[in-house]
């Protein structure tokens, strides 16, 4: 009797790189971890919208196949981080010991990042951006990934003020010499410096963003609309925002808040169709640490000029808003990269404060055009 032929093994899942930019910081942290959890069902994907139904078959990539790295240029490990946001609110309490081998394989991934902030870091900026390249791809090559997105959640940097590039730009530079997708989710330069539009153009990956959109300007996409389809004229919008963590005080320089606060004026003129009177300040108040409050007082008028007043509030964790949108994106952009697709997304605009151009700034139409993304990976359209 003839032994029956073997089966030939199975090939391996393939796996998937998430290089963070500022790799060490809370929302990086909260997207390692809360990655590692939702992977092991330790908690369910709350905030994911690549979770729900409209995007089961797009081929995205799997939790479990994320293999994260970045760079940074502070030196707490990542299991310490997710300690001290624990002790916060922002993790839940015995989750950094839970998935500690995640974090702690993640921290092993994080390179040197730079040039610091007034300080000459040596090397000229094609250097700078050839050292990132060679880090990426080389994780790329270590880990035999099928491919990586590189996502800046770094604080946010002022504008440049000259025609040198930021460090933003710089790893921006870096995900397309090294082929790789790129999100911003910061509204730092990034790929919008003048001196990348022929790279980004030619790169050959798809790219978006920028702003990460999770609060206060989340609620302005969706109220905005409100009282243009309801024929309200708005007569002043103001905004205060008190936060702290990193994010307070990289944006208590005037500089960094005017990059912060371009994004959420726009998003009300684009949607009213002109920019009410009003301003949004930015307050830094350490004592907050990860958690924000922002308010919105609203003035508009009603029939036969009935002068009314709409005042919102909103408490929240940044990091735990914008970490599962950071996975939301990586999956979104492989899987883009792996069907193809080049360039700026639009399709992503439900995700920013400032969408790649052609997005409206309505988050009822931006998730609409979402949806038709979702078929377009799963190859209907």
């Amino acid at each position: 009797m003839s032994a029956e032929p073997s089966l030939p093994a199975p090939s391996p899942a393939p796996r998937f790189g998430v290089w963070l930019i500022g790799a060490r910081g809370s929302v990086a942290t909260t997207a390692v971890a809360g990655c590692a959890a939702v992977a092991a069902g330790l908690h369910p994907p709350t905030g994911m919208v690549t979770e729900t139904a409209p995007f089961a078959a797009s081929g995205l990539p799997t939790l479990s196949s994320f293999v994260f790295g970045g760079h940074d240029t502070v030196d707490c490990p990542l299991p310490k981080r997710a300690e001290h946001l624990a002790a916060g609110g922002v993790l839940p309490h015995g989750l950094p010991s839970a998935v500690h081998a995640e974090l702690a394989a993640a921290d092993r991934e994080i390179k040197p990042g730079g040039p610091l902030p007034g300080r000459d870091d040596g090397r000229t900026q094609d250097e700078l951006i050839d050292r990132f390249a060679a880090d990426i791809r080389a994780f790329v090559r270590a880990h035999d990934l099928a491919g990586a997105v590189v996502v800046n959640v770094a604080s946010t940097e002022p504008a440049p003020a000259d025609g040198t590039l930021p460090p933003s730009s710089l790893y921006a530079a870096a995900a397309l010499r090294a082929d790789c997708p790129y999100v911003n989710f910061t509204p730092s330069t990034g790929l919008h410096h003048p001196a990348l539009a022929e790279p980004a153009a030619t790169a050959g990956v798809p790219h978006a963003g920028r702003d990460g959109k999770t609060g206060q300007t989340l609620l302005r996409s969706v109220l905005g609309p409100m009282f243009l389809q309801r024929a309200l004229a708005v007569r002043a919008w103001s905004g205060t925002n008190l936060l702290g963590g990193g994010d307070g005080a990289a944006l208590a320089d005037p500089a960094a808040a005017a990059a912060k606060n371009a994004g959420k004026e726009r998003v009300l003129a684009d949607t009213l169709g002109a920019a009410p009177q009003g301003e949004v300040h930015i307050d830094d108040v350490p004592a907050l640490g990860d958690w924000k409050t922002a308010w919105d007082h609203i003035a508009f008028d009603g029939f036969l000029g009935a002068r009314m007043v709409l005042q919102t509030t909103w408490q929240g964790c940044d990091s735990a808003l914008a970490a599962p949108l950071v996975l939301d994106l990586a999956r979104l952009l492989l899987r883009a990269h792996a069907v193809g697709l080049t360039g700026p997304r639009p399709e992503l605009g439900f995700y920013f404060k400032d969408p790649d151009s052609g997005a409206s700034s309505a988050l009822g139409d931006q998730f609409a055009t979402l949806v038709d993304f979702a078929a377009l990976l799963r190859g209907d359209a």
